[in-house]
């Protein structure tokens, strides 16, 4: 209850703190980096197999079983 007898009795210092934070978020958000696409190291693995004279279905079938196991 005192905070808000203290806020009837000063009204103005209350204008004035939620003007002061007001000023203060803005000025918080404008300074902010905003960046859309942040950079991000994404861990990427390649690997490359090379069967000379084989199909692609049989690469396939071949690879398929060794990429699907953990």
């Amino acid at each position: 209850m005192g905070i808000v007898r203290f806020a009837l009795r000063w009204p103005y210092t209350f204008y004035v703190l939620a003007l002061l934070i007001l000023f203060l978020g803005v000025t918080a958000f404008r300074s902010m980096p905003a960046d859309i696409l942040p950079e991000i190291d994404i861990p990427v693995v390649t690997v490359i197999w090379q069967y000379t004279g084989l199909s692609t279905p049989e690469m396939e079938q071949r690879a398929r079983p060794t990429a699907n196991t953990r």
